[in-house]
């Protein structure tokens, strides 16, 4: 008896496995999905709990909706330095608050409102550079329709006034650089008959 068993351990310890055995599946009785399922269930728990912290911290846009709402108690309707600019379909309201040079336009800063573009920026702050008041006042804007180039346009035209509000005297160097006209230029519309508002389509006499 113990003669047979001994041999039928030899012959099980020299059988050899076949190739795509790995030494995992011997003791492995599930796929590995399944034993990983409980550790990224523990990683998602920790990772929102890390997260939980920054999302109570403040966002830019509340803060500065924080700020608006100091600056402007009562606000647009209770101020006093206001002007309003239009430039083609766009409306703008401009308020002048003391404070140290911000601009915020529609509850964002003028940089990433106006996408950073140098032309707008510099639309926006002409007039109160050209008085040297850019860090005399704080510009809070309500803006909309049209484009942000006629949005742009159109609060150089708000804040001019505003300026002139402000003091009187601001009104004969602002007017002579020609900061507070109007512009009246529009899209001329389409007519009847031709592709655009004056391009027709080429002429045959026959």
């Amino acid at each position: 008896m113990a003669d047979t068993l001994s041999a039928s351990f030899a012959a099980l310890s020299l059988r050899p496995f076949p190739s795509s055995f790995t030494g995992a599946q011997l003791w492995m009785k599930k796929p590995p999905a399944l034993c990983l399922r409980p550790l990224k269930g523990v990683r998602l728990r920790v990772a929102r709990a890390a997260a939980a912290p920054a999302a109570l911290a403040a966002s830019p846009a509340d803060t500065l909706e924080a700020f608006v709402k100091a600056a402007l108690p009562g606000g647009f309707a209770a101020q006093h330095l206001l002007g309003t600019g239009r430039r083609k379909c766009a409306i703008a309201r401009v308020a002048l608050v003391e404070g140290t040079g911000k601009i915020i336009i529609n509850g964002r800063t003028a940089q990433d409102y106006l996408q950073g573009n140098p032309l707008w920026l510099h639309s926006v702050k002409f007039p109160l550079v050209s008085l040297g008041y850019e860090y005399k006042y704080d510009t809070i804007v309500k803006a909309h329709g049209g484009g942000l180039s006629a949005q742009a346009q159109a609060i150089l035209l708000g804040i001019s006034r505003a300026l002139v509000v402000a003091n009187q005297a601001n009104r004969d160097p602002l007017k002579k650089q020609g900061l507070l006209t109007r512009d009246p230029r529009r899209v001329e519309r389409k007519k009847y008959g031709l592709k655009k508002a004056r391009k027709a389509p080429q002429y045959s006499k026959r």
